[in-house]
């Protein structure tokens, strides 16, 4: 977010994921927009704005994130680079009870 002069947060307004990612961008010092899709950008965020990060959380479809960028294309004549800030990869355990289900059905 530092390089970015505007940041767009794709995602729902009650998705704790979402809402964190537009925290972290404001913490850079940069503005941050959370937005459901592209008819929620307003033309003053861009004034005077060169860089735009878009970024998307964990719920919001990639049909959204190109509409986005779709949008900023058409409008702006904005091009797409595309850059990992960082990866993330989380495992998740299954529950007890499908363990002792899937363990069980080894056993057999």
């Amino acid at each position: 977010a530092v390089e970015a002069d505007l940041v767009l947060v794709l995602g729902s307004q009650n998705s704790s994921n979402s809402q964190r990612l537009r925290e972290l961008a404001e913490e850079t010092g940069r503005p941050a927009q959370l937005i459901d899709g592209p008819n929620d950008m307003q033309e003053d965020w861009f004034i005077g704005v060169e860089t735009v990060l878009v970024t998307a959380g964990a719920s919001a479809p990639e049909s959204v994130v190109q509409q986005c960028l779709d949008f900023l294309h058409d409008r702006f004549g904005a091009t797409v680079e595309v850059r990992t800030i960082r990866k993330e990869e989380v495992h998740f355990s299954l529950p007890r009870e499908l363990r002792q289900v899937v363990g069980g059905e080894q056993g057999n």
